[in-house]
């Protein structure tokens, strides 16, 4: 990349594909055909293969303690300490350290969308679909990660234009069916939540135990973290004006570490950490207005009403003849036509 670019806006690089496939005539996507197919009988029409991505170093400073303190006055004094009490999680959504960390990450994925919605706009799109959010290691640099998003920019067939595109991890297909049924993409989102928690007296005697036991403390730090991570999903719809969030996936990591609190007591002693992310979009709801409920309307196959009649003809006939099936008859018959 030979023009210096200061971070702002599309990088050089993008900002000239957007101009070669404007100038081009032609669009490309990675939608399959149903999709295509979906797109179009909603009326929309795809306009071009968007994508933003981001690099950031991600170093383990900030905090004292670092990004992944445990906050358990008793780590490093062994197990004669038990009786301090039972380890708390740390939450990054609680203002743990880790907050920090989740932070970075928060800002290195906005980058991405922020590129990726930049391109959006050059295309003249309205909104993007199928849009997938990668985040892995960059290539031979220790602690740097490269966060990527890719979709396809589609356009509205109509006048009306959204006031900002709306970015959504639904497929084709999906987003057919989400307009068809009153309701619009409004932004993809990334709730993250990381948590830490000493491995305390409790946690190792139930790791050690002959007995088939609940780990209580790895439970509540799993369950911790997910509900964290979900809350700021909820916080982050709530921000963007949605009124509803459609998951897309949910992903957890846990790993052990050596405790940074008990190793500045000269002892040793782990944690475990646990990491949720949940991408979802957040939705709304574009008819205000309930609609008309429809009126069935059914039509008899063949002529019922000679059949009940013969029927009715021969149970009266009949020496045998069932009264109540008779008046069931001659109530079936009103309910066609009024007359008997």
């Amino acid at each position: 990349m030979s023009v210096p670019w200061s971070g702002a806006g599309l990088p050089p690089a993008a900002a000239e594909r957007m101009a070669e496939i404007k100038g081009s005539g032609t669009w490309t996507s990675a939608l399959s055909t149903n999709e295509f197919a979906a797109i179009r009988s909603v009326g929309f029409e795809p306009v071009g293969q968007v994508m933003g991505s981001a690099v950031y170093h991600v170093g383990r400073s900030g905090a004292y303690w670092g990004y992944h303190d445990c906050l358990y006055q008793g780590a490093g004094f062994g197990f004669s300490y038990g009786n301090l009490g039972n380890a708390p999680i740390a939450l990054s959504g609680q203002g743990a350290p880790s907050a920090g960390l989740v932070a970075v990450f928060e800002q290195a994925r906005r980058s991405a969308l922020d590129r990726m919605t930049a391109e959006c706009t050059a295309l003249g799109g309205d909104g993007v679909v199928s849009a997938e959010l990668t985040m892995a290691p960059f290539p031979a640099q220790p602690n740097c990660l490269e966060f990527k998003v890719i979709g396809t920019a589609v356009r509205a067939q109509g006048p009306h234009r959204p006031r900002q595109p709306f970015t959504s991890h639904l497929d084709g297909q999906g987003f057919a069916k989400l307009l068809a049924s009153g309701w619009v993409p409004v932004e993809l989102l990334v709730g993250m939540s990381i948590g830490v928690r000493h491995d305390d007296y409790r946690t190792q005697s139930q790791t050690y135990s002959w007995q088939n036991v609940e780990v209580a403390g790895w439970s509540e730090l799993v369950h911790g973290v997910r509900a964290d991570a979900r809350r700021q999903l909820q916080r982050q719809g709530a921000r963007h004006g949605g009124d509803g969030i459609i998951m897309a996936s949910s992903a957890l990591r846990v790993w052990r570490e050596g405790c940074i609190r008990a190793r500045n007591r000269n002892s040793e002693g782990e944690d475990h950490v646990a990491e949720s992310t949940m991408v979802a979009t957040t939705i709304a709801r574009f008819k205000t207005r309930e609609v008309a409920p429809t009126t069935l309307s059914v039509l008899p196959l063949g002529d019922r009403g000679d059949k009940l009649r013969r029927r009715l003809a021969a149970v009266a006939s009949s020496p045998y003849g069932d009264a109540g099936e008779y008046r069931r008859l001659v109530q079936q018959l009103n309910e066609l036509n009024g007359q008997v």
